[in-house]
C-alpha cells in the first residue's frame, strides 16, 4: 500500500461559522476515532484528501494522521461532498489497530469480455461493485478482480465464483448475491415485449368481438321472431 502522512489540527469550535472560517483557510472539517477511543475533532487539508481517494486503494488506503506531534494509523471511513461542485467538505478517519482484522469494503475489478457479448450479442449488467471483506489493515486489497471472459449469454456469476486475493482476506458478502450477468439489450427486449402485448391485445379484443357478434344476431333474430307473431 502507498504510504500518505496527512497533517491534521485539532479544533475545538464547531457549527457552520466555523466551518466557515476553516473553508476561508483552505480546511475542511473531521473528526479521529477508534475502537474504544475518545473522538477527535480536526481539520485537514481537502488536497490532501483528494490525493487519497485517487490513488489505487482509494479511500482504503492506510495512512498515518498526524496530530498535535503524534501520529496515528487511520483509514478514510466516511467523507462528504458538496452535491453541485463535488468539493469535498467533511472527513471521517477511523483509527486502526495493526494487529486487529477489520471490515472493508473493497471494489471489484472486472477482468476481459464476456463471450455472451463478444459473440452473443449481449450486454454486460455489473450489479454488485463492491465486497465486504475482513482482514488486517495492512492487508487490506486494493481491489478483487473477477475474470468474465467465459460468461455466455444469459449467465451470471454470484460471490461464491469470486477468489480471495489472499488467504489473509475473508470474503463476507452472501455467496449467493449476483455480480455480474449477461443480458439481452434492452432494445431488443423492450421490442419482444411490445409485440407479447399486442399479440395478446390482438387476441383478447378478438374474442370479445365475437361475443357482442353473437348477441346482436339474437338480438335480431328475436326482433324478427316477434313481428311474425304479430
Amino acid at each position: 500500500m502507498s504510504e500518505f502522512v496527512v497533517a491534521a489540527e485539532s479544533r475545538t469550535e464547531s457549527g457552520k461559522s466555523s466551518n466557515r472560517r476553516l473553508r476561508s483557510r483552505g480546511l475542511i472539517p473531521g473528526v479521529v476515532y477508534g475502537a474504544g477511543k475518545e473522538t477527535v475533532p480536526v481539520a485537514v487539508s481537502p488536497s490532501a484528501i483528494t490525493d487519497i481517494l485517487r490513488s489505487a486503494s482509494g479511500e482504503n488506503t492506510l495512512f498515518d494522521l498526524e496530530v498535535e506531534g503524534g501520529r496515528r494509523k487511520v483509514i478514510l471511513k466516511e467523507f462528504q461532498r458538496e452535491p453541485l461542485k463535488g468539493e469535498l467538505l467533511h472527513a471521517d478517519f477511523f483509527e486502526v489497530a495493526l494487529d486487529k482484522p477489520i471490515e472493508v469494503g473493497v471494489h471489484i475489478e472486472l477482468l476481459g469480455t464476456p463471450t455472451g457479448v463478444k459473440n452473443q450479442g449481449g450486454i454486460l449488467d455489473f450489479i454488485t461493485r463492491e465486497l465486504e471483506v475482513e482482514c488486517l489493515p495492512a492487508d487490506i486489497p486494493d481491489s478483487i478482480s473477477l475474470d468474465v471472459s467465459g460468461l455466455e449469454l444469459g449467465k451470471h456469476l454470484r460471490v461464491s465464483d469470486v477468489q480471495a486475493p489472499s488467504d489473509k482476506v475473508t470474503i463476507l458478502t452472501d455467496p449467493e448475491v449476483v455480480i455480474v450477468h449477461v443480458v439481452t439489450p434492452r432494445a431488443e427486449v423492450a421490442a419482444a415485449e411490445e409485440e407479447a402485448a399486442e399479440e395478446e391485445a390482438a387476441e383478447a379484443g378478438a374474442e370479445p368481438e365475437v361475443g357482442k357478434k353473437g348477441k346482436a344476431e339474437e338480438g335480431e333474430a328475436g326482433e324478427k321472431a316477434e313481428k311474425k307473431e304479430k
